[in-house]
């Protein structure tokens, strides 16, 4: 399977609390819910096509609490390809010291190198993770992403957890698809290409 990255970000690369007032207030966060008011529309309907092609869902202890006390408890609305998707399909969450999860179709994994790779080594076309910072960061640093997706919303937060911390490895990243949609999010679509090339170097 191809491990795809799927993240909201503000302006300033902002991906904490978008969901909600109270989602996540870790280190005294406190402007939560910002992309609620425009998420909708032609966006919501990017989102639901890339949740709608998911073989498998990979995601970090937090996400995966959040997303099981909403989405996983939440009855069948009947029209939600995000739903369906993320309550049919098989879930794997990488955490040290979660053991018995309730959400269906849920499997712990260790989050290393080898347990990854075997993952994406089984049949299917997406294995996708949303959400899912530290997670995702740790996939970047051992080169075992496939493709990033990036919504990001005009709005700039100014506080909070950042996709990109301010020290890390560099990637040199290829622009596979950008979209922009008429509430001003737009979509970039992007492929891991090596290092980049340094002026002068």
């Amino acid at each position: 399977m191809r491990l795809t990255i799927t993240t909201h970000v503000s302006v300033d690369g902002v991906m904490q609390g978008l969901g909600g007032a109270d989602e996540d207030r870790r280190g005294g966060f406190e402007r939560g819910g910002w992309a609620l008011p425009l998420f909708g529309g032609e966006g919501k309907g990017y989102l639901e096509q890339i949740f709608a092609r998911a073989d498998a869902f990979l995601l970090g202890r937090r996400t995966y609490e959040i997303f099981a006390g909403s989405w996983g408890t939440w009855a069948d609305p009947g029209d939600s390809p995000i739903w369906t998707a993320l309550n049919t399909r098989p879930k794997y969450v990488t955490s040290a010291t979660l053991t018995d999860p309730a959400w269906a179709n849920t499997t712990v994994v260790p989050g290393d190198v080898a347990s990854i790779r075997e993952l994406k080594a089984r049949p299917g076309g997406e294995l996708e993770v949303h959400g899912s910072g530290e997670l995702a960061r740790w996939l970047l640093e051992h080169r075992l992403v496939d493709e990033i997706t990036l919504l990001t919303y005009p709005v700039v937060v100014g506080q909070g957890q950042r996709l990109f911390p301010e020290s890390g490895p560099d990637a040199a990243l290829e622009l596979a698809e950008s979209r922009a949609f008429s509430n001003g999010i737009t979509a970039h679509v992007y492929r891991p290409a090596g290092r980049p090339q340094y002026a002068g170097s």
